[in-house]
């Protein structure tokens, strides 16, 4: 049975809806409404992100639905490690992955539960949702925006230090409204037993 307070994470005004398959397994699981809270929050930075590439660098291949997708469940693993919520720990990313892919979710999609936190190798797709998870609540990661640069002057023939240039006034945007998404987050319980006041 699905918490209010996690019916509530999913649904309050705030970041917008994650998509509908994704919501459905946060409420299968009975997620932590805290988790909810953060997938919306990066989940809608990670829109942000798509719709930029898609006006400013239009030639880069994006497949948006694995972004946002991506980005909706990237840390869905907390749900079986809820300690890693409120600490440290890398348990979640392939619990993550491995929930996902048993849940009978694609490999295109369930693969960001794992590669959010490590980029080598990792694609476009893949570095829009690691820069998601951290531009929502204002962290620049001057490696992470680099591989981000180097990926999409390659995909346009972009000079880097215009791609740079786009790529950080898009970030200042987003992280400007850290505070407000940071406060949404908080506004939920790590468990859904607990009280918010």
């Amino acid at each position: 049975m699905t918490t209010p307070a996690l019916t509530r994470a999913l649904t309050d005004t705030g970041p917008r809806p994650l998509p509908e398959p994704a919501e459905r397994l946060l409420m299968e699981l009975d997620a932590p409404p805290r988790l909810a809270a953060h997938l919306r929050a990066v989940h809608d930075v990670a829109a942000e992100l798509v719709a930029w590439c898609g006006e400013r660098h239009p030639s880069l291949a994006v497949d948006a639905e694995a972004v946002l997708f991506g980005a909706a469940t990237h840390d869905i693993g907390k749900a079986l490690h809820p300690a890693e919520l409120s600490g440290p720990g890398a348990e979640h990313e392939e619990a993550g992955y491995a929930l996902l892919r048993e849940r009978g979710v694609e490999e295109r999609l369930a693969r960001f539960a794992r590669t959010h936190a490590s980029w080598d190798g990792a694609g476009v797709d893949d570095l829009l949702v690691s820069l998601a998870d951290k531009v929502w609540k204002a962290k620049r990661v001057p490696g992470l925006e680099q591989r981000v640069v180097d990926a999409i002057a390659a995909a346009s023939g972009q000079e880097k230090w215009q791609v740079f240039i786009d790529l950080d006034d898009v970030c200042d945007r987003l992280a400007a409204g850290a505070d407000e998404r940071l406060a949404f987050q908080s506004a939920y319980p790590i468990t859904g037993m607990e009280s918010t006041l």
